[in-house]
C-alpha cells in the first residue's frame, strides 16, 4: 500500500475516533447527500449521452438512410417471401469439407408475378392520328390481307395562336338600329390573354411549381414577350376575382363538423426585415366528408393563427400534438381526435434507443392499421362495429402495457417521450372509435400539404404577405381538384369563363366537385390545333 495513502487513512481514523455519535451521524448524512447528488448527476449525464447518441443516429439516418417509417415485425412473415434458414446453412457450412458433394437436378414451379400489369394502356379517349406506311415496292394489283398496328404516345408541342372574336354588325330594316353579337364576359377586361392561357399560368405556378419568371422565359422561346409585371398583375387580378369563391369554400368546409388541421411553414419577403425572410405559415383545414381542403396564410404560428377558422367551429377536430390546438379542443362543443400516425412516429424514432419496447408498440399499432385496411370499403356503421370488435382490444392491451412500462423509462429519453405523448393524448387517440366516419390519423391532410414542399424548393420564398395569401387561395382550389380527381386547368378555365356573371349566392355550383366541365371547348376545333 502506498505510504502516503496509509498515513492518510490513519489520520482519518484518528479524526473519526474523536467524533461524537451525533457528529458521526451528521457526517454520514452529509456523505449520503453527496453520493445521492453524484448518482443524480450520473443519471443526468447518462440521459444526455443517450439523447445525444439518439440524435446522432437520427441525423445519420436523415442524411444517409431511408426516409421511410416502414416497420416490419421480426416475427411477421411477408407474403410470397421465403424464409432463409441461416442457422441450418451455417451448420452445413462447417462440415462442407468433410461431406461428399452430391449433385442432383432440382425442378420447381415459379408463381407468375400477378402484380405486373403488363404494358401501359393508353386512354381510349385520346385523339388519334394515323400514319400509313406502305411497302417500298409498288403494290398495284396486290390484295390487302391485313395490317399491323403499332400504338405509341406522342406529344404535339404547345403553340400559341391568335384567337380573334369576330362580331358582324347588322342594320335593322327601316333604320331601326344595329344589332351585334354579345361579347362573352371576360375575367379581366381588355386583357391580352385568353381564359385558357390564364388558367395555364395559374396551374403551372401552383400545381407544377413553375415560377412566373420561368414561364416568361418559356414564352420568349415562342417569340412572345410579356413583361413580368404584366403576368404578375394578371395573377393578382384573378385572385381578386376568385376571392369570393375561396371565401365560400372556407365557409362550407366547416359545415360537416369534422376537420383535420395542420400547418406548414413558408418563407416570405418582408420589407421590414432586411437581409432575411419572414417565416409565415399555411394553416390547412381538410374536411374528409366533403373532400375539401382550405389553405389559410397567417404570419405566425401562435394561437391566433387558426382563430378565424376555428372560433365558431363545432364538431370533431383532428390534430397532432401542437399545443395551440389544445386551446380550441377545450371547447365543450369540440371533440378532439389525436393522430395515431404521430404517436407511431415517436415509437419509430425511438427504435435505435430502445428497440425492444419500440418494436412491441409498433407491432400493436400496425395491427390497428390492418383493421383499417379491412374496414376501408365498409359503411360508417360497419366500420365502427369492426373497430370495436378488433381494434378496441388491441388499444386496451397497448394502453395497459404503456401504463406499466412508462414508469421504468427516463422521461426525456426517446422512448420516454413516446410514452408521454401516448399517455397525454390517450383519450383523444381512442376517439376515432366513436364514429365510423372518423379517420385513424391525419395522413390525408399531410398528403395535401406535401406538394407545397416542392413549391418551396422552386420558389424559395413568396414575394410578399399578399402574395402568400394568393398562394393559399390557389392551393385551396387545386388541392380540392386533386381530392376529387378533377383536372385543374379544365376547371379553372371553365370557372374563369363563368365567374364574372355568376350569382354570389350560388358560388357553390363552381366548386370542383359540383362544376360539370364541357367535353369540348369552343375553339378546340381551330385548324392546326
Amino acid at each position: 500500500m502506498n505510504t502516503g495513502f496509509s498515513c492518510y487513512l490513519h489520520v482519518m481514523e484518528a479524526q473519526l475516533e474523536n467524533l461524537s455519535k451525533d457528529q458521526l451521524i451528521a457526517l454520514l448524512k452529509e456523505q449520503r447527500t453527496k453520493v445521492d447528488e453524484l448518482e443524480k448527476k450520473d443519471i443526468r449525464q447518462t440521459t444526455v449521452i443517450s439523447h445525444m447518441e439518439h440524435m446522432i443516429n437520427k441525423l445519420r439516418r436523415l442524411h444517409f438512410g431511408a426516409k421511410s417509417e416502414r416497420f416490419i415485425a421480426e416475427n411477421v412473415v411477408i407474403a410470397n417471401q421465403l424464409n432463409l434458414p441461416f442457422e441450418e446453412l451455417a451448420t452445413k457450412a462447417q462440415h462442407v469439407d468433410s461431406e461428399k458433394t452430391v449433385k442432383e437436378t432440382i425442378t420447381y414451379t415459379r408463381k407468375k408475378n400477378e402484380n405486373h400489369k403488363g404494358r401501359n394502356q393508353l386512354p381510349e379517349d385520346l385523339p388519334t392520328h394515323e400514319v400509313v406506311i406502305e411497302p417500298a415496292m409498288p403494290v398495284e394489283g396486290m390484295v390487302k390481307i391485313g395490317e399491323e398496328r403499332t400504338e405509341m404516345l406522342e406529344l404535339a408541342p404547345a403553340r400559341f395562336f391568335k384567337l380573334v372574336l369576330v362580331r358582324p354588325k347588322y342594320a335593322l330594316p327601316n333604320n331601326e338600329g344595329v344589332i351585334i353579337g354579345e361579347m362573352p364576359s371576360r375575367p379581366i377586361e381588355k386583357c391580352l390573354a385568353g381564359n385558357t392561357l390564364l388558367s395555364s399560368i395559374l396551374v403551372n405556378k401552383y400545381v407544377d411549381h413553375l415560377p412566373l419568371y420561368r414561364q416568361q422565359q418559356i414564352f420568349k422561346r415562342s417569340n412572345i414577350h410579356i413583361a413580368p409585371s404584366t403576368i404578375d398583375g394578371w395573377v393578382a387580378r384573378l385572385a381578386a376575382l376568385l376571392e369570393p369563391l375561396y371565401d365560400a369554400m372556407a365557409d362550407v368546409v366547416k359545415l360537416d363538423g369534422y376537420l383535420q388541421v395542420d400547418e406548414t411553414p413558408t418563407r416570405v419577403l418582408d420589407n421590414t426585415k432586411k437581409g432575411k425572410c419572414h417565416l409565415g405559415y399555411y394553416w390547412v383545414y381538410h374536411s374528409p366528408p366533403k373532400r375539401m381542403v382550405v389553405f389559410d396564410y397567417q404570419k405566425g404560428r401562435g394561437k391566433d393563427g387558426p382563430e378565424k377558422m376555428l372560433s365558431n367551429f363545432r364538431g370533431y377536430l383532428q390534430t397532432d400534438g401542437y399545443a395551440v390546438y389544445q386551446t380550441y379542443a377545450q371547447n365543450e362543443e369540440i371533440i378532439h381526435l389525436a393522430c395515431w400516425a404521430h404517436a407511431r412516429r415517436y415509437f419509430e424514432q425511438a427504435k435505435d434507443q430502445d428497440h425492444e419496447r419500440s418494436a412491441y408498440a409498433l407491432q400493436l399499432i400496425q395491427k390497428l392499421y390492418v383493421v383499417e385496411r379491412e374496414a376501408k370499403e365498409l359503411t360508417a356503421e360497419q366500420r365502427k362495429a369492426l373497430r370495436l370488435e378488433k381494434a378496441l382490444p388491441i388499444i386496451n392491451d397497448l394502453g395497459k402495457w404503456i401504463a406499466a412500462e412508462h414508469k421504468h423509462v427516463l422521461p426525456k429519453s426517446p422512448i420516454g417521450k413516446a410514452f408521454t405523448y401516448a399517455v397525454h393524448f390517450w383519450d383523444s387517440l381512442m376517439t376515432y372509435l366513436y364514429n365510423g366516419v372518423l379517420h385513424i390519423d391525419n395522413n390525408l391532410i399531410e398528403n395535401t400539404i406535401r406538394p407545397n414542399a416542392l413549391g418551396r424548393k422552386n420558389y424559395l420564398f413568396a414575394g410578399s404577405h399578399q402574395g402568400a395569401k394568393r398562394s393559399a387561395m390557389f392551393y385551396t382550389f387545386t388541392g380540392t381538384c386533386k381530392l376529387h380527381g378533377v383536372e385543374p386547368m379544365a376547371w379553372l378555365t371553365e370557372v374563369l369563363t363563368r365567374i364574372a356573371d355568376h350569382k354570389v349566392s350560388k358560388l357553390y355550383e363552381l366548386f370542383p366537385q359540383n362544376l360539370k366541365l364541357p367535353e369540348i371547348r369552343p375553339y378546340n376545333n381551330t385548324p392546326g390545333l
